[in-house]
């Protein structure tokens, strides 16, 4: 008989966690952004976008954490996986919902297992990415 650990789930707490994290980073470099945190069944947690962020700064950071967590990597590791002969070359235009294969999206991880993925967008993509990666690193 096999027996399987529980891994806890992203709570919303967790989620909010991650949001501050990465804007307090983002802060910290002089970088407006807008945040969203989904957890491992695609659903938004927390989103946060500031005014002064670029408007479209909210889709793209949830297109970012849609892709980190659906290809369970950074987006930053994606990218070249999407150009003519990459690995993942057709995969935007096969899925219902579009990628966004653009550094900012990291998949967020517990014991080993993926329980959500967080989405940042209004910096340079990797500021961006590593405003995200900060935030999960501080959840963990």
């Amino acid at each position: 008989m096999s027996t399987t650990t529980a891994v806890a789930p992203l709570t919303t707490a967790d989620a909010e966690s991650l949001v501050v994290a990465a804007r307090q980073a983002a802060e910290a470099a002089g970088v407006t952004v807008s945040v969203t945190v989904l957890d491992a069944g695609g659903h938004l947690l927390a989103f946060r976008r500031d005014d002064r962020a670029v408007l479209i700064s909210g889709e793209t950071s949830t297109r970012k954490a849609y892709t980190a967590l659906q290809l369970n990597a950074p987006t930053a590791d994606l990218v070249d996986a999407v150009q003519p002969g990459g690995l993942f070359h057709t995969l935007p235009t096969a899925l219902d919902r579009p990628l966004l294969f653009i550094a900012g999206g990291v998949p967020v991880r517990r014991d080993g297992r993926l329980i959500g993925a967080i989405g940042v967008g209004g910096g340079a993509p990797e500021q961006d990415h590593a405003f995200a990666t900060a935030a999960v690193a501080a959840l963990i």
